[in-house]
């Protein structure tokens, strides 16, 4: 069985940390001010890594929040994936000059799928991630505002066929809403792509749902509202989901 990581999300609007529910601008809930502040505590909670989401870059079609992102890579040791509003080769030199370990493409890898793959071999699969964002099992792009009627396995046909090893799949009907992880999903596309790593995203209400992840084959999965409803000083256990 794999090992699965658990990637705590930040979403980013206006510098604070928020969370939508199904990706609805309009159904949002602050957190805290501090990303920072957010970021530590998830370090201190032994964490490794963390997806940062510029949910401002990602209408605006450019990152909005490369200051958050360069105070996180500069004054933590998390390992950071960001995405939103990436939609040139400059804007993923920035990104990565910010910090970022990763680049997470999400619309643009639909709109234009051959950008995706020139910068897939240029920078290697170690450092690009496709954010594949469901509903129905097809793609939905543009911060889930227009849907496609593109499936998500023949998106992944395309992509794994030129070397993209990591995905992050969220199932845009549960996001937010605690209403439990799309293992069914997941598992289908693993049945037809058992070489990537697949990381799950959307719906994760409690630690017991990572194990049924990590059982489907999962590499890893991202947990937002569940995590932020939780104490600081609770952090720790989502890291021992296995004893649950």
């Amino acid at each position: 069985m794999k090992k699965l990581e658990v990637i705590p999300a930040m979403d980013l609007m206006g510098g604070q940390c928020v969370r939508l529910q199904q990706g609805d601008f309009e159904r949002r809930r602050n957190y805290s001010a501090d990303p920072l502040q957010m970021a530590r505590q998830f370090e201190a909670a032994g964490f490794r890594r963390l997806h940062l989401v510029d949910l401002d870059g990602a209408r605006a079609g450019r990152p909005c929040h490369l200051p958050v992102l360069r105070q996180i890579c500069a004054e933590t040791s998390l390992i950071v994936d960001f995405s939103g509003g990436i939609q040139s080769s400059d804007d993923l030199h920035v990104v990565f000059e910010a910090g970022a370990a990763m680049a997470a493409i999400g619309s643009l890898v639909v709109k234009d799928t051959a950008r995706f793959l020139q910068w897939l071999e240029y920078h290697g699969p170690d450092r690009l991630l496709a954010g594949l964002d469901v509903r129905g099992g097809y793609l939905a792009i543009r911060g889930w505002t227009e849907q496609t009627q593109i499936h998500v396995t023949d998106m992944l046909e395309t992509l794994v066929s030129h070397g993209l090893k990591q995905v992050f799949c969220t199932d845009i009907d549960r996001d937010g809403l605690l209403q439990g992880p799309a293992t069914d999903l997941y598992k289908a596309i693993l049945g037809n792509f058992p070489g990537i790593e697949l990381i799950a995203s959307g719906g994760v209400r409690q630690p017991g749902d990572l194990l049924e992840l990590q059982q489907a084959g999962c590499s890893g999965a991202i947990v937002g509202k569940a995590l932020y409803e939780e104490r600081p000083d609770q952090f720790g256990k989502w890291l021992h989901f296995d004893h649950f």
